[in-house]
């Protein structure tokens, strides 16, 4: 009985999220149709579609939680007993301290930040946007009442540190619902300040400590802000309210609807129709698989903006292709396709590189044009990998068949002119961005229909696995929003800017700095929270050393894409290791050689300019 009331809670949370997703998509393309046919759309679409991203945020953290699917540096691997057991139990409990603490800082930014007369539409702002609260709470429960077990006896524990660490705002909201507060109330809120400037560094430590065995990284940047802001004397009700900033920005729904569409595509028979396709067209090149396997991986992130789902859903079908072929062995076949995943990240329409544009202002367009060289650059250099492995094993050469690649054309002809119609739509001012990315969505339900594929079965487990996704990202964005925040309100910028000039002159030592940085960066953080956390940070360094905005554009995402291949904690090391069922020290020998060619190939895009301004000069 119990497992059917949990078995309906879930069904209701993916249900809940592909209702909002669905609307997320058609709003905006009924905004387009409606634009065309009268001049003008629908007056409230915009404000819509921005508090919609909220719910879809949540709901997706919520169901992130359940799955057990938020990201983080741990490889999953959980010890059962001795001090690495301790160390889990830790964490837990501070999984539901700093949930806790953002449920409470969100209670109390709804009740400060709105007045009850405050609507979007005809809707109460505060109504919209309760599921913040209820969302920080069900994940900070989730955290030690995992499905089908009793809720750990240590939670009450977790939930009252999770109340002291928000006092301050735990105070605020009783006052708004108390009038007459005892004075001694807000006395104590000095006294919590003064205690938590001494311990912020501690708990700060901990926290990325923690991190090493499975604290999420929402968690880590989220309590990391709040310690910050804690030891700062700042208001708590600051960090929600960074969040529900971004995430009612312009182009934040954008991640939610080419990521789902992605998903769809990898769901149905895209991914067997596009495979079919790059081999009819490139198979007839020595090594030829090699090169659809790069192909047809940078294809796929290229939607989907995040490489670790490319791995998840191409790489049992790719490694077979590689395997049966007797042109490559196992470990090069895995290594080739962990390693394909993130290259797709410099192609439009990629979402990283627009929402870099956005963030550091610059022309999106630029920015598509300038990735385009690099981006040949490292999927030709992986290609080449593949092709010389291929010579050394004696490939057969395999000629070109015309009527299998009309074959090929006609069965993959939607799957190929995606990314044209999108281009199209949003370079020719057809569609803004969060539009572009509604029109992928719907592209992708009419192809499943084309093809007979839209089931119950195909949306279930679009929304179980895409959901999941799409929550975690949003929710490390929002995490990150408020750490970004405190960064520039500390002015940290203008001082490391100032460091900088005064003590290294030389461009050549900046950008190799700037490299192991970002190296660093991408195997500590997913790409866009590193785009809200860092680039704030480095657009005045590369101002200062006479770096091309674009060029250094280009640079971040490039090394970004390489630190999730970096050992021993790249986020794509582990989504491997879970597909390809592998422990993690035999994916780190496998990839370790596309790395080395990797970075071979982000020195030259960072040391020779004309990589990424060639097409716009």
């Amino acid at each position: 009985m119990k497992k059917n009331w949990r078995l309906d809670i879930s069904l209701a949370e993916d249900s809940l999220g592909g209702v909002f997703i669905l609307a997320l998509a058609l709003v905006p393309t009924a905004e387009i149709i409606l634009r065309r046919i009268s001049g003008s759309g629908l007056v409230w679409s915009s404000g819509f579609v921005q508090h919609v991203v909220i719910w879809v945020a949540w709901i997706g953290g919520i169901t992130a939680s359940r799955e057990g699917f938020h990201l983080s540096l741990s490889s999953g691997r959980e010890p059962k007993r001795g001090y690495g057991y301790i160390f889990l139990f830790i964490r837990d409990v501070c999984s539901v301290a700093i949930n806790t603490a953002f449920a409470a800082a969100s209670a109390s930014f709804l009740a400060l930040g709105f007045a009850p007369g405050h609507v979007v539409g005809k809707v109460p702002i505060r109504l919209i946007l309760i599921i913040l609260p209820i969302g920080y709470l069900a994940m900070a429960l989730r955290a030690m009442w995992r499905p089908d077990e009793k809720p750990s006896r240590w939670l009450p524990l977790g939930l009252f540190l999770g109340l002291v660490f928000s006092w301050p705002a735990l105070v605020n909201l009783l006052g708004t619902v108390f009038m007459d507060l005892p004075f001694t109330l807000f006395d104590s809120v000095d006294i919590w300040y003064g205690i938590l400037s001494w311990l912020r560094w501690p708990l700060i430590a901990l926290l990325l400590f923690l991190g090493v065995y499975g604290l999420p990284i929402y968690l880590m940047l989220g309590g990391t802000a709040l310690l910050l802001f804690s030891g700062s004397w700042g208001a708590l009700e600051s960090l929600p309210n960074e969040a529900y900033n971004l995430l009612t920005g312009n182009i934040l729904p954008a991640i939610p609807l080419f990521t789902i569409a992605g998903y769809l595509l990898s769901e149905g028979t895209a991914g067997q129709r596009l495979v079919r396709f790059f081999r009819a067209a490139l198979g007839w090149l020595p090594g030829g698989l090699g090169v659809v396997v790069v192909v047809a991986c940078a294809y796929f992130t290229t939607f989907t903006g995040a490489s670790g789902v490319t791995v998840l859903a191409l790489g049992g079908l790719l490694a077979s292709v590689l395997v049966k072929s007797k042109q490559y062995g196992k470990d090069f076949a895995q290594g080739l396709i962990t390693s394909s995943g993130s290259v797709g990240l410099l192609f439009p329409p990629a979402l990283p590189i627009i929402m870099y544009g956005v963030t550091a202002q610059i022309s999106i367009l630029d920015m598509f044009i300038g990735g385009l060289l690099p981006g040949i650059l490292l999927v030709t250099v992986l290609a080449a990998m593949g092709v010389i492995r291929a010579l050394r094993n004696g490939s057969e050469r395999v000629a070109f068949n015309l009527g299998e690649f009309r074959t090929a054309v006609k069965g993959a002809a939607g799957d190929i002119l995606l990314p044209a119609v999108l281009l199209t739509a949003y370079f020719s001012g057809f569609t803004n961005v969060v539009e572009t990315a509604a029109l992928a969505v719907v592209y992708t339900i009419i192809l499943t229909v084309l093809h007979r594929e839209l089931n119950r079965e195909l949306i279930f487990r679009t929304l179980r696995r895409g959901i999941p996704v799409i929550g975690g990202v949003l929710v490390i964005l929002a995490a990150a929003k408020g750490l970004s925040y405190f960064i520039v309100d500390a002015q940290v910028p203008t001082l490391l800017t100032s460091f900088f000039r005064n003590h290294i002159s030389s461009r050549f030592v900046f950008l190799i700095l700037l490299n192991i940085t970002l190296l660093i960066t991408g195997t500590l953080m997913d790409i866009y929270s590193a785009i809200l956390v860092v680039v704030p940070l480095i657009i005045p360094l590369g101002e200062l050393y006479g770096v091309h905005p674009v060029q250094l554009g280009i640079i971040f995402l490039a090394n970004l894409q390489l630190g999730y291949l970096t050992p021993p904690v790249g986020m794509n090391l582990f989504l491997a290791s879970y597909t390809f069922e592998e422990p993690m020290t035999k994916i780190y020998k496998q990839v370790v050689p596309f790395l080395l060619v990797l970075l071979v190939g982000v020195l030259l895009i960072t040391y020779i300019p004309w990589f990424s301004l060639a097409f716009l000069n």
